[in-house]
C-alpha cells in the first residue's frame, strides 16, 4: 500500500520539488515529512499546489529558456582552468568543481557547483575533458574544459 505525499524539496531517486507521488506510509511518516522534505497530499494542500503551479508556470517557462540559451553558449565554450603543474603533466592538488565553477563564472555564467559532475571526483592531470552541468531540472548540457599549466 502507498500513499500520495506533495514533496516539497528535491529528493534524490524520487522527484523534483512539488511533484506527487507514491510512497510506502513509513517512508513518507518516518523520513520525508519529519525533515520537511514533503507534506501529505489532503485536499487542501492538493488545491494550493494547484494554485502554486498555475503561477510558477510562467516563472519557470522563462528559467528554461534561460538555461536553454546558457546550455547553447556552454556547449560550444571551452574553459580553460590553470593549474600548477610538475613534471609529467601532474598538478601539485587537484581540480574539482569548485574550480570548474569559478572559470565558468570568470566568463560571466553563474552554474552551482553542486550542479557539476566531473568525470571523475578530481582531476590530477593536464588536458581536456568534459563535465555535465545541470543547469535547471529540464536541462542538462555538457561542458569542455582544459586543464592547463600556469
Amino acid at each position: 500500500m502507498a500513499i500520495e505525499i506533495i514533496l516539497t524539496k528535491d529528493v534524490e531517486n524520487l522527484g523534483n520539488q512539488y511533484d506527487l507521488v507514491k510512497v510506502k506510509p513509513g517512508y513518507a511518516r518516518n523520513y520525508l515529512i519529519p525533515r520537511g522534505l514533503a507534506q501529505t497530499a489532503t485536499v487542501s494542500n492538493r488545491k494550493s499546489l494547484t494554485e502554486l503551479l498555475k503561477q510558477r508556470a510562467h516563472k519557470e517557462e522563462k528559467a528554461k529558456t534561460d538555461a536553454e540559451n546558457m546550455a547553447k553558449k556552454l556547449k560550444d565554450m571551452l574553459v580553460q582552468i590553470p593549474a600548477k603543474v610538475g613534471e609529467n603533466g601532474k598538478i601539485f592538488g587537484s581540480v574539482n568543481s569548485i574550480q570548474l565553477a569559478e572559470a565558468i563564472q570568470k566568463l560571466g555564467y553563474i552554474v552551482d557547483r553542486k550542479n557539476i559532475s566531473l568525470p571523475s571526483d578530481t582531476i590530477k592531470t593536464t588536458g581536456k575533458y568534459t563535465a555535465t552541468v545541470k543547469l535547471h531540472r529540464d536541462v542538462v548540457t555538457e561542458v569542455a574544459f582544459e586543464v592547463v599549466s600556469e
